[in-house]
């Protein structure tokens, strides 16, 4: 489950569901701005494509919680990999098979 991948990048145990709400927006927030910014759908819902996993990750470390003094760098990393993202066909084209 990608929520409990996400509570280990910051750090969080996966026993403390305090944090659990504000994490699930996130990942949700996360995945809703790849999808306008043209990653397909298959892809932003995936919890096991590692660039995804990293974009969203990279995301709700940018975004959580106050007084992060790495939000900005982080803000920029997920905005890079969201560039590239979108600019990758792999996850932009679905294919088709005749």
């Amino acid at each position: 489950m990608l929520l409990n991948d996400i509570k280990r990048v910051l750090r969080i145990s996966e026993a403390n569901t305090a944090f659990d709400t504000e994490i699930t927006d996130l990942i949700e927030a996360a995945r809703h701005d790849l999808f306008l910014s043209g990653v397909l759908s298959s892809k932003v819902n995936s919890d096991t494509d590692p660039l995804i996993k990293r974009a969203v990750s990279v995301y709700v470390k940018a975004n959580f919680g106050y007084d992060n003094p790495d939000a900005d760098r982080l803000r920029m990393s997920y905005e890079s990999l969201k560039a590239h993202l979108t600019l990758s066909q792999e996850y932009t084209v679905e294919v088709t098979t005749p």
